[in-house]
């Protein structure tokens, strides 16, 4: 019997932040049929940007990546509150990734494997997810990363 995406969680020693507020007029997260919309989220803990700036002026592609792993983590406390537990993902569907770079920047991908990689490390073959990876000019609140994600959802009786 494998482990569920939960026990996995916790044997990988991540706890999930509290899930962050919205910043403007919008939902954390909308739930159409089984697709979960995560909207954009951010590199935030309790309630502060815990890293700004720019990929390839204020932050290397380590930073990035971190940061992009803490950004995930936040689009994670979404879906647990949106759906009452992570066991409920049936797969990740996409994730599209915009990164505040500065100019000549191109390693966008590497940045974001930093999501994809923990995506797939917790959620196996059902985190194997298809990617949009994009360089911004700016972000809200001089973010680095901001993730949004598209989730199937196994119905609950199942």
């Amino acid at each position: 019997m494998s482990m569920s995406f939960e026990e996995k969680l916790t044997a990988l020693g991540i706890v999930l932040p509290s899930p962050p507020k919205p910043v403007a007029t919008y939902i954390p997260a909308s739930q159409a049929g089984d697709l979960l919309f995560v909207s954009g989220v951010l590199p935030i803990r309790d309630g502060q940007l815990v890293v700004s700036g720019k990929l390839g002026e204020e932050l290397t592609v380590e930073n990035g990546y971190e940061a992009a792993k803490l950004t995930l983590l936040n689009a994670l406390a979404i879906v647990r509150q949106e759906l009452g537990s992570l066991n409920r993902v049936k797969k990740i569907v996409r994730m599209t990734g915009h990164v505040a770079s500065g100019v000549g920047f191109a390693d966008q991908p590497a940045v974001l494997n930093g999501a994809s990689d923990l995506l797939v490390e917790l959620f196996g073959e059902a985190g194997r997810h298809a990617r949009l990876a994009l360089g911004a000019a700016e972000l809200p609140l001089h973010a680095p990363i901001e993730i949004e994600l598209i989730v199937q959802v196994q119905q609950e009786d199942s």
